[in-house]
């Protein structure tokens, strides 16, 4: 079985020696072991995971999130997951492109056959451009809401502290947590989620989705198809 040393895990999985070094402090991934010298040495096994780990920091994942992941009893069912949900989302991306592609071309095909043409027959590149992943897209929409509702907050507690002025406070607050409620409840309706074990999509309880432990792209919950408890994967709900 091959052996490697921090330097090699580094050059092999494209990040630096400090990185492996960071996430063997951290405890996220550490060597099967020592040499005589106090040399750390990986092992096969240990690469792979590596990969995996540079894959999830890749997609966004926290490092606090990757470590409690792997902990799990079965982390292979999530991340398998997260890579079918990967390859899925390229696959539409590539997709996407190449329809843009093939209609840019037939549209440079018909105004070589004009003599003359106006701004309206290439309106459909508009069009082409529009075809934005639903869930990025609701991500966003949250996002936004969440900092509207952050300044409203700050602001407000900034005016009360700095001038005494509290009125704008007990206003405000209302209204936050009115955004805060919405934005909640309509994420919650347009997300779903896939259970590693039986593969199900399943809508999750309202409440046991808004207080699970979640990484950007999973959720701890309980599949209401098969029962099993761990990290699922979000998707967009088409229902």
């Amino acid at each position: 079985m091959s052996k490697y040393t921090t330097g090699e895990v580094a050059k092999l999985c494209g990040v630096s020696v400090r990185t492996v070094q960071y996430y063997d402090n951290r405890g996220i991934l550490s060597p099967s072991e020592l040499s005589e010298g106090g040399r750390r040495l990986y092992s096969d096994g240990d690469l792979g995971k590596m990969k995996i780990i540079c894959f999830l920091r890749e997609v966004g994942m926290p490092l606090g999130s990757i470590g409690e992941l792997l902990s799990e009893s079965e982390p292979a069912s999530v991340i398998s997951l997260l890579l079918d949900e990967q390859k899925k989302l390229l696959s539409e991306e590539i997709s996407e492109r190449q329809s843009q592609l093939d209609k840019l071309n037939e549209l440079s095909r018909e105004i070589k056959k004009l003599d003359t043409f106006s701004v309206e027959s290439i309106g459909d590149i508009a069009n082409v451009m529009e075809n934005k992943k639903n869930l990025r897209k609701l991500r966003w929409t949250m996002l936004a809401v969440g900092l509207i509702a952050e300044i409203i907050e700050i602001s407000t507690i900034a005016i009360w502290i700095v001038h005494g002025i509290w009125q704008p406070f007990a206003v405000g607050m209302p209204i936050v947590i009115a955004m805060c409620t919405w934005i909640s409840v309509y994420y919650f309706k347009k997300v779903a989620y896939i259970c590693p074990e039986c593969h199900a999509v399943f809508k999750p309880n309202g409440k046991e989705a808004f207080f699970a432990r979640h990484t950007p792209t999973t959720r701890k919950l309980t599949c209401t198809n098969c029962g099993h408890k761990g990290f699922c994967v979000e998707t967009y709900y088409k229902g």
